[in-house]
């Protein structure tokens, strides 16, 4: 049996950025990626979201620049080619960070991995003795009760991002980061869209100044929204607590993301040395975790931190953490919480 210094379970920033700093002080490190290298933000998250906003923003921008006197004719896109466009550049992005993986010397397996005791991984049947565990298994798109993805008209994120064709009308459900950037990108390319958030106002997260801006704004583009409501849906019909019926071609369903579990049977927090499982007893093994997986900030810069804080001991202040929602206009907020009730 290979014994490594260091043994990851998820090649995300928290996993690969361990890996490369781990590297850099002379350890010995494997990485397991059942998926691809870069975990959500590289493959199907801020990375691709980007680049359709970009595309988005400049068909917007091509469509009003007769305001300043510049003049196209018959201005149009093809989204299929959009697409095209959004996965070449992650696939050239993902091959060079594992081409940055592969020069610094990292043993990258690629398969499901799941920890057997303190010190063992085990992965496509073959047993790796780990001096050190460290689990960043990332997250995956969160369902709601009676809204469970189907992956035809229940979307998740994932699925809004493998799109080739786009629906003529779409009801997003939720207004966090991810219902507020693609309702952003799809009515900027002409759909229909309807924003539908169970909170008594749009991204609650946010300071209720920051709210009303974006009410504005929606309202602006004519990007309809419900606050306060419940939902339901029967037979591709949308139906809400207040009384209305939305007929749609689909459903996002913008609910954050759950942490991915596999391979580790444990509830834990970052540093939690021996876990504590779902049924309430002692895990029986020990491992640390970061990035999404440790349920705290889900953002790639926020997971980099905690991998400097892990390998480099570089400690960081979780209230300066900051925040970041592309919508119109951007929005960032850095600094500890207030009181986001509303007010008048």
């Amino acid at each position: 049996m290979e014994t490594f210094d260091l043994g990851i379970i998820g090649g995300g920033p928290a996993g690969y950025t361990s890996a490369l700093y781990a590297i850099k002080k002379g350890q010995k490190v494997v990485l397991f990626e059942k998926d691809e290298i870069g975990g959500t933000c590289l493959n199907r998250g801020c990375i691709p979201t980007k680049i359709l906003l970009h595309a988005a923003e400049t068909y917007q921008e091509m469509k009003d620049a007769e305001k300043i006197g510049i003049f196209a004719d018959n201005i149009r896109f093809d989204y299929s080619k959009i697409v095209e466009h959004k996965d070449k550049t992650v696939l050239k992005l993902r091959k060079s960070l594992e081409l940055m993986m592969k020069q610094a010397g990292v043993n990258v397996v690629k398969a499901e991995a799941k920890i057997l005791s303190d010190n063992i991984i085990e992965a496509d049947g073959i047993q790796y003795n780990c001096n050190r565990i460290i689990a960043a298994t990332g997250s995956s798109p969160k369902e709601i009760k009676g809204l469970e993805f189907d992956h035809e008209f229940i979307l998740s994120s994932d699925d809004v991002l493998n799109l080739t064709e786009l629906p003529e009308k779409i009801v997003i459900i939720g207004s966090g980061a991810i219902g507020i950037e693609f309702a952003r990108i799809l009515s900027a390319f002409n759909v229909e869209v309807v924003v539908v958030e169970i909170a008594s106002r749009l991204l609650p997260i946010a300071d209720w100044e920051v709210s009303k801006r974006i009410e504005r704004q929606f309202k602006m583009k004519k990007i309809k929204f419900y606050t306060g409501v419940n939902v339901e849906v029967n037979n591709k019909t949308v139906s809400l607590s207040n009384g209305e019926i939305i007929e749609t071609d689909c459903i996002l369903v913008a609910a954050g993301r759950g942490v991915n579990r596999i391979g580790l049977n444990s509830a834990y927090k970052i540093g939690a040395g021996r876990g504590v499982n779902e049924n309430g007893l002692n895990s029986a093994y020990k491992f640390e975790v970061i990035g999404d997986a440790s349920a705290e900030i889900r953002l790639a810069h926020y997971a980099v931190s905690q991998a400097k804080k892990l390998i480099l001991d570089i400690p960081y202040n979780k209230d300066l953490i900051p925040s970041v929602i592309y919508g119109t206009p951007e929005i960032a907020w850095v600094g500890v919480g207030v009181n986001n009730e509303d007010e008048d």
